[in-house]
């Protein structure tokens, strides 16, 4: 598979009118879901509505055109609220530029390196962890707007934990009117579904919310009250790059590249289950580059290939990648004829809309499931990662439960290694239950399990006879072998040099013979001393001790 192959050029090949049929209408359909959800989700991250429109309409038209899937959708995402809302509040707007800019490059090197496979590494345990502690954050960040909050002035609320305290701290300010307003979105987004599945609950919440606070002429703050809302086509801006500011931001550019890859390779791999397709997952990152480079240099904020859009996409009868260009172009229009209306919305209907988002992407059922059937270390690298998540960032998160989970396999890796001594008389067995008949004065040790620097002090452990002529060492079940492992192997080489002692090493599986051939020890003990089978190893114990 090629590294960069836009499935655009596949797809246009024996293109017909029927395909775009059905792409025009999904198009248009995403981009009807599309339209509050970028609204939201820009306010959510603390910048101007427009800009959530910007980057579902200039990343969502380039990684379609350029991406490795037909049906993935991109746009703004929940995934991005609190990193983005915490890099504009402390860098400004141009610092969220650089910082996708940055995470563009990042992912473009990524695909270029093909390491679209090495996501797969991420745990299922951290990757619902921090998903979990985004969607509370969410529902934190929207507290305020949903119970019409008034916060007092000189209130520094950007941290979750810090918006946590002022809602408590001004809850005595609570604007009924505005629960009502959404309660009443939130009713619509939950049963609407039930009612229409083809109009999009969050559209229909939008329209009654405007109605009901104009109509009833209810004290509630709508989105032109706290913004002021740009209907021009997004402009292309250069930002002005500091080293000082760049360094800053790395940390925080590396966390959007790894969670744009993590989210849009997660939805690649759910819409080919959809389709019966297979995405290109380095074509994919390279175009999930490209378009949040166009995005920060076009006034958007971080994209990445959204779930729910792109099932949507399918479901409406999206095929090739012309359907995401057409959501795009679609949201482009909307942009500049109707966007000043969007001032009318009501600040609660975006906060009710974000709780459904949160509700969809928190995976609660999946947290239940874990805690309730998992071992004990996953338990724990779940609970920390949304812990530190809610409490700290993403970044802590992350680096944390890597870290931790790393320790713990290792620590199981640990666990399951063992080695087996045969004795003589009776436990001389193989694998098939047969029984072998070890020469005298020889010695089987069979280890089963990984040899790395953890496990090391197992070969340093075994305890030899002094009257042994021969050791074999039987590394059938020695899947992995590293460097610290082969250094312990070769000590106990050398004792049994010093002890005159033959050591055979028997059936030595791919990975190790390698890695004791790169190290040159394979030469130093001969070939003649790698046997094959445990059979050959015996007949060679048998040869030096009668």
């Amino acid at each position: 598979m090629k590294t960069f192959q836009p499935k655009l050029i596949s797809s246009l090949k024996n293109y017909g009118p029927k395909q775009f049929s059905s792409d025009l209408i999904a198009g248009i359909i995403v981009a009807i879901i599309a339209l509050p959800l970028s609204i939201a989700l820009a306010i959510a991250s603390g910048v101007t509505p427009e800009r959530g429109l910007y980057t579902a309409i200039v990343a969502g038209f380039v990684i379609a055109a350029l991406g490795g899937s037909r049906v993935n959708i991109s746009g703004p995402t929940a995934a991005f609220a609190t990193i983005v809302a915490g890099i504009v509040a402390q860098f400004g707007m141009e610092g969220l530029v650089i910082a996708t800019i940055m995470a563009g490059l990042i992912l473009i090197l990524m695909g270029i390196c093909r390491l679209g496979s090495l996501i797969k590494f991420i745990p299922y345990t951290i990757t619902t962890g921090f998903t979990s502690g985004i969607a509370l954050t969410i529902v934190i960040g929207q507290l305020k707007d949903f119970f019409g909050l008034t916060f007092p002035q000189g209130t520094h609320a950007v941290e979750t934990m810090e918006k946590l305290t002022a809602v408590v701290e001004s809850i005595a300010t609570i604007n009924w009117q505005a629960v009502l307003v959404g309660l009443l979105g939130l009713l619509i987004l939950i049963l609407w579904p039930k009612i229409n599945k083809k109009i999009p609950p969050s559209l229909i919440a939008v329209i009654f919310g405007v109605v009901v606070v104009k109509a009833c002429n209810l004290n509630v703050n709508t989105i032109g009250d706290l913004y002021t809302i740009s209907a021009t086509a997004p402009q292309f801006a250069l930002p002005a790059f500091d080293l000082a500011k760049v360094g800053e931001l790395i940390p925080s550019a590396f966390t959007i590249a790894i969670l744009a890859a993590i989210e849009s390779l997660l939805s690649c791999v759910v819409s080919d289950g959809m389709i019966s397709d297979k995405h290109n997952s380095n074509t994919e990152l390279i175009a999930q580059g490209a378009g949040n480079i166009c995005s920060g240099l076009f006034g958007g904020i971080p994209a990445t290939g959204a779930i729910a859009r792109t099932a949507a996409n399918v479901k409406n009868g999206g095929q090739t990648p012309v359907a995401g260009i057409v959501h795009a172009i679609v949201l482009l229009l909307v942009l500049l004829v109707l966007m000043p209306y969007a001032a009318w919305i009501p600040m609660p209907i975006i906060a009710a809309i974000l709780f459904m988002v949160a509700y969809n992407m928190c995976e609660w059922r999946q947290f239940v499931s874990i805690c309730k059937t998992a071992p004990k270390s996953d338990i724990l690298v779940l609970i920390l990662t949304f812990v530190l998540t809610v409490v700290f960032d993403l970044v802590v998160a992350i680096a944390v439960g890597l870290v931790v989970a790393v320790v713990l396999f290792m620590k199981r890796m640990t666990d399951v290694t063992h080695i087996r001594t045969w004795k003589h008389g009776g436990e001389g067995v193989d694998d098939n239950g047969r029984m072998k008949e070890i020469p005298p004065y020889t010695e089987v040790f069979e280890i089963n399990g990984p040899m790395f620097f953890a496990t090391s002090d197992t070969i340093s452990e075994l305890e030899m006879k002094e009257d042994i002529k021969v050791v074999i060492l039987r590394m059938r079940n020695i899947p992995a072998l590293d460097i610290s492992a082969l250094k312990t192997m070769i000590s106990l080489y050398e004792l049994c040099e010093k002890k005159e002692i033959r050591m055979l090493f028997s059936h030595a599986n791919r990975q190790p013979l390698e890695v004791m051939k790169k190290a040159g020890f394979y030469d130093r003990v001969g070939a003649e001393n790698f046997p094959a089978n445990i059979d050959e190893a015996l007949k060679i114990a048998e040869s030096v001790v009668l």
